[in-house]
């Protein structure tokens, strides 16, 4: 088997940003790359898109920006939009909506810009897979000291880069940990290269996603390794539901397109009169235990929505408050507007741009819902959307867009596949154009 190397520059960046993500994260560096390479790439997609075949060949377009882009790009524009207004409304200042614009270049931006590079460079799906499952290997190899640094008496905080003073959410995302203790037990969670434990987590489910999709063996074991080992050791709830549902929903979805699947289903919704309220009882049981497996972070998070929903209700309904606000001491002094995509959207920007983000994830899902039920090519998109739903409902996906990104090109290069294969019969319409000849291969094929 050839190795799989980068073909052209766009590669060539994605390749080594993410196969270098434990050296970057040593120097404190993540949050910086995530931004720039989205604005370097997609400045070189719009440049491929308006120079078209006049660019060099193997940065010619694949072909047109696909709608749901489009959308998306629309969406994160209304996001700013909303932002604007919500400085004017609360009279926050031209400083302050200067820093906020620049926030949202780092971060609601990126669920724009990264799909446009995957649906217009001609990046291919599995260079992404294999970059992912090279940075499974290098955790693998750096998790034994990571896991026996609490043991060995090492601090848990290394240092924090003056990169920090580029400006960002706070000194977490620019620190390097080798772990931290859980507040309320004591015990010792791993972050890896993460900001925090549960976001960790959700990374260790996309590495799996990816990993399951990776023809070599070898490779395809060291990603599945590092995304489980991401899972367990970061000790998140969240993080085994995604192990669960975003790795198995996907492979089962083309059985509900089979007529023997609904005739199952009948049959089990038939003799739900007799198992059924055991089965609900155990349900509850069972939410009720994982509730409670972290108490305080339930309490914590359930009181900083309701806070966030009535706030939004009272103050702010159309465009938000403009900016997160600090809690209080009820929830551990926590932002309001944090821990929740869609309640922090509410809080934030108001109703505007809580549809500015439904409405493209709600689309994408749909479309990405219909190629999976019929083609294998479906499912890992599939899983990344199911996955940023699931990391919605427990995190703010804007500030740690800067980490999903090779996720988010993905489902930009799944979206150039359904456009020019719209079957999944992968034959014809090919990506990227041929090789160029050179005048020698030309003229003797000439004289032949």
């Amino acid at each position: 088997m050839h190795p799989l190397r980068p073909r052209n520059p766009a590669e060539s960046l994605i390749w080594h940003s993410l196969t270098l993500t434990w050296v970057f994260y040593a120097f404190g560096a993540l949050y910086v790359v995530g931004p720039v390479l989205a604005w370097v790439l997609a400045g070189l997609a719009a440049l491929s898109l308006y120079l078209g075949k006049a660019i060099r060949r193997d940065l010619w377009p694949t072909g047109p920006v696909p709608w749901i882009v489009w959308l998306w790009i629309i969406g994160m524009s209304v996001m700013l939009i909303a932002l604007w207004i919500g400085h004017i409304d609360w009279g926050l200042g031209l400083k302050k909506t200067i820093k906020s614009s620049i926030g949202w270049a780092k971060g609601w931006a990126l669920l724009a810009l990264f799909p446009l590079v995957g649906a217009v460079l001609p990046i291919r799906r599995e260079l992404l897979i294999r970059a992912q499952c090279v940075l499974g290997l290098w955790t693998l190899l750096i998790a034994p000291i990571l896991l026996l640094a609490p043991y060995l008496g090492l601090p848990e905080r290394i240092f924090t880069s003056p990169l920090k003073a580029v400006g960002g959410p706070g000194p977490e995302y620019f620190s390097v940990y080798l772990f931290t203790f859980d507040p309320a037990s004591w015990t010792p969670r791993w972050q890896f290269y993460a900001p925090w434990s549960p976001f960790a987590a959700l990374l260790g489910v996309l590495s799996v996603l990816f990993a399951l999709e990776e023809r070599h063996r070898g490779w395809m074991l060291a990603g599945l390794g590092a995304g489980v080992l991401m899972i367990l050791a970061s000790k998140s709830r969240m993080g085994l539901v995604g192990l669960v549902c975003c790795t198995f929903g996907p492979r089962l979805l083309p059985l509900v397109i089979k007529s023997w699947a609904w005739l199952a289903l009948s049959a089990v919704t038939a003799s739900f009169a007799t198992w059924g309220a055991t089965a609900l009882d155990l349900g509850k049981a069972g939410i009720h235990g994982f509730k409670a497996a972290r108490a305080d972070s339930t309490r914590v998070r359930e009181t900083l929505q309701r806070i966030a929903r009535e706030r939004w209700e009272t103050d702010a309904v159309w465009f938000g408050h403009g900016t997160v606000q600090p809690g209080p001491h009820l929830v551990e002094y926590m932002p309001i507007g944090s821990h929740h995509t869609w309640f922090g959207l509410l809080f934030v920007k108001g109703l505007v741009g809580f549809l500015a983000l439904l409405v493209p994830l709600l689309a994408h899902l749909a479309v990405v819902l219909t190629d999976g039920a019929r083609n294998p090519r479906g499912r890992l998109p599939l899983g990344i959307l199911m996955t940023l739903v699931l990391l919605s409902f427990g995190e703010n996906l804007e500030i740690e867009a800067y980490m999903l990104w090779p996720a988010l090109i993905l489902l930009g290069c799944h979206l150039r596949e359904m456009s020019r294969d719209p079957e999944g019969r992968g034959q014809s319409h090919p990506d990227f154009p041929p090789p160029t000849e050179s005048p020698f291969q030309h003229a003797t094929s000439s004289a032949a």
